[in-house]
């Protein structure tokens, strides 16, 4: 019996897909929940799982292919794997018997050799042996140790770039090499355009000294980590609680414009740019304004792995009022990062860098990171700008204003 093999039920935000990656040939085994076939949309990448055992079908779709939602793929045959496991075990065990008929008073391993292999996870029966009457000895079983060891190296070099990451040339190559822009890197640049095209944007800049945040992370950080199951206290939180509570202070900043309304939000959904080999996601901390340190950290390191995995979900990318980007991480001194519509403004972080300022009258070393926020100048005047990147300045060289709230 033939199971069709369908596309996800798009949300209505995403009109469709591109087939990424099928995991498994026609004819190959499959087992129910295996994952199948790759969908890249503009936001995620959703994985198709097998509903039922059974061996890979006709495919409808192949790579590359546009799909809509629900769109039918290919098919599986039910039950036509349970056959595949037993032909497959049927070599397994004549090799398996083998070693036994050779007899006991003649064994094909040495005792030494035997005991290395079991120390050292090798199936005896896989070992070429270059003893008598092939005989297996102990530097048999050396030399496969050593070759199971070197594997692993040579593993990562062996493995496929992500679907449209740039090539690696030679030196002197004069080679040219087209690969097909993935759909999420295609959506980004539509967006980025259409942010510039449609969205009067100005930057503002200013600095901010990060000697308390810097101490008391220092102070704490190992006491946090023994005290939130692991989560790490990183730099991050502070600039989410800092920018939640000037969201609060400037509304607009925080606001949206749809057609000829200005859409206020009584909450702070901040989205946090990811990297990842894909290219830049943004998921999306919901009433950041409510959460901890902790809770904002853990879902930051959450987000990062299913980021690298490949595993965000559409409605973890859906949505946020205010985003933050931290090029810092890359060693970013300065730059001027574009707003996400609809969104009103994004918060720009950079590189911590040790500079001589000038304090009471002294020039004294202190570590600055340079501050950037882009913002919609339709929507958010640039005293208001400047005031909001001022109180978020304010409040990370004076942490203790976040628990005061003053």
């Amino acid at each position: 019996m033939a199971i069709e093999i369908k596309a996800p039920t798009f949300p209505e935000s995403v009109a469709d897909g591109t087939v990424a990656t099928w995991h498994k040939k026609p004819g190959d085994a499959v087992k129910r929940d295996d994952l199948i076939v790759d969908i890249e949309t503009d936001k995620v990448v959703l994985e198709v799982l097998a509903t039922a055992d059974g061996v890979l079908g006709a495919i409808v779709k192949n790579e590359g292919d546009t799909v809509l939602s629900d769109e039918v793929l290919g098919s599986i045959e039910a039950g036509g794997a349970a056959a595949a496991p037993a032909a497959a075990a049927a070599p397994a065990a004549a090799q398996a018997a083998a070693p036994a008929a050779e007899g006991e008073d003649d064994p094909v391993a040495a005792p030494a050799a035997r005991k290395l292999a079991e120390e050292n996870g090798i199936n005896i029966a896989s070992v070429a042996g270059t003893g008598k009457g092939g005989r297996v000895t102990k530097e048999d079983v050396v030399a496969a140790v050593a070759a199971k060891k070197a594997a692993p190296a040579a593993a990562p070099a062996k493995a496929a770039a992500p679907a449209g990451a740039a090539p690696v040339f030679a030196a002197g190559d004069r080679i040219e090499k087209r690969v097909p822009m993935t759909r999420v890197r295609a959506t980004v640049a539509k967006r980025l355009v259409e942010a510039q095209s449609n969205m009067a944007m100005l930057t503002t800049f200013n600095e901010v000294d990060m000697t308390e945040v810097m101490a008391l992370r220092s102070k704490y950080k190992d006491l946090f980590e023994k005290s939130h199951n692991g989560v790490r206290l990183g730099f991050m939180s502070f600039f989410v609680k800092a920018a939640t509570e000037a969201l609060k202070r400037f509304p607009a900043v925080n606001a949206s414009i749809d057609g000829a309304d200005i859409v206020y939000h009584g909450y702070a959904d901040v989205g946090v740019a990811v990297s990842s080999d894909r290219g830049l996601v943004v998921p999306v901390l919901r009433n950041a304004e409510l959460m901890s340190l902790a809770e904002i950290e853990g879902g930051i390191a959450t987000f990062g792995k299913k980021a690298r995995d490949g595993k965000l979900s559409m409605d973890e990318m859906t949505g946020g009022t205010f985003t933050i980007t931290n090029g810092g991480t890359f060693g970013s001194m300065m730059s001027t990062p574009i707003v996400n519509p609809p969104q009103a403004a994004i918060l720009g972080m950079h590189n911590i860098l040790q500079r001589p300022m000038a304090i009471n009258g002294q020039v004294v070393i202190r570590p600055m990171m340079y501050l950037a926020l882009s913002y919609d100048h339709r929507l958010i005047d640039g005293k208001e700008a400047v005031t909001f990147l001022v109180t978020i300045k304010n409040l990370l060289e004076d942490p203790a204003r976040l628990l005061l709230d003053i």
